[in-house]
């Protein structure tokens, strides 16, 4: 009975009062006090399996997880010129469990020449880091008789849109560039959009398209193997790798602006503190041994920085997709 007293009198009800609210406030910071990442991680990659951005991908995922102490596990979400991919990570809870890891294509070009998206190109996504700039490959099948530019060009021109070029998506940077080479030469052909570039090049090999512009940490095994044969590069100087291989200006084309970059984003409205924590992360894994080796050896250039410099870089890119968009007439297929 005295219990019950106790309860019922007025001071024992403020203190009971006073002890919840105490409880209720302490529960917020009890359950959002603990570390980011508590918990596995999803990397998002707009291609197929086996391509340039998911190796790449796949690359960074392995060193993040094991700076973070958790999995980043990759989950492909190809097609529809990397749009699927990018709309599952708009979606997202702006927690930092979902990830985004991309190349040029699909947040510069695609957004350019699909009409309709179900997200914002620019504001659905917060930038985290570039993580580097690659020059592509222009490779043939070795069974056709194209041995340079002008082989190809020569070609092109008899046979009047009968040749016809693969690329790893619709309004992706391998579609940009040969629609630039398009104009820049005057010739025709027809393009052959695939999920990624891993299955564009095994169409490459197998003689089921002529031609193609790949990221060069793909397409350069094929080349080594001599199972493609390169015979011109985008980038402004010769690589280390194939030093025979021209540039596109060394083979007389003048104006191909081409090449990709990749970068990592997450939802918009990510909070800072977990940005900040990937971007310091990311930018650390970039000098590291084996990442700064391997990137070297595919060609790419190791960008890094912050994110207000990343997204200098993105509007820049994105401002010059939509003219190159506009010039080579590219749309959704």
């Amino acid at each position: 009975m005295k219990i019950i007293k106790l309860i019922l009198n007025k001071t024992g009800i403020a203190k009971i009062f006073q002890w919840a609210s105490l409880v209720m406030i302490c529960m917020p910071l009890t359950i959002y006090a603990q570390p980011y990442p508590s918990k596995p991680i999803r990397m998002i990659v707009p291609y197929a399996a086996g391509g340039s951005t998911d190796l790449t991908a796949r690359l960074i995922a392995k060193s993040l997880s094991s700076s973070l102490g958790q999995s980043v596990l990759v989950d492909n979400r190809a097609g529809a010129g990397g749009t699927i991919g990018q709309d599952v990570v708009a979606k997202a809870a702006p927690d930092g469990y979902t990830i985004l890891f991309s190349a040029a294509g699909p947040l510069v070009v695609s957004p350019n020449t699909y009409s309709k998206l179900s997200y914002d190109p620019i504001k659905s996504f917060d930038l985290v880091v570039l993580i580097a700039t690659q020059p592509l490959l222009l490779v043939v099948n070795p069974e056709t008789k194209i041995y340079s530019v002008a082989d190809l060009i020569r070609e092109a021109k008899e046979k009047r849109g009968k040749l016809n070029y693969g690329s790893f998506g619709n309004g992706s940077a391998a579609h940009l560039a040969a629609e630039s080479f398009k104009f820049a030469t005057k010739i025709d052909m027809v393009h052959v959009p695939y999920k990624g570039s891993s299955p564009a090049l095994t169409s490459l090999v197998g003689g089921d398209i002529d031609l193609m512009f790949d990221v060069f940490s793909t397409a350069a095994p094929f080349v080594k193997a001599d199972k493609l044969r390169a015979i011109a590069i985008t980038s402004k100087e010769r690589s280390p790798q194939f030093p025979d291989v021209p540039t596109m200006e060394q083979a007389g084309v003048v104006g191909v602006d081409a090449g990709t970059w990749f970068g990592v984003l997450v939802p918009a409205g990510t909070p800072k503190p977990i940005i900040d924590t990937l971007n310091k992360t990311l930018n650390t894994i970039l000098i590291e041994k084996e990442v700064k080796e391997t990137l070297l050896s595919q060609g790419a250039t190791i960008r890094g920085g912050t994110p207000e410099q990343f997204n200098e870089f993105f509007l820049s890119e994105y401002k010059k997709a939509a003219r190159l968009v506009k010039v080579a007439g590219i749309s959704e297929n």
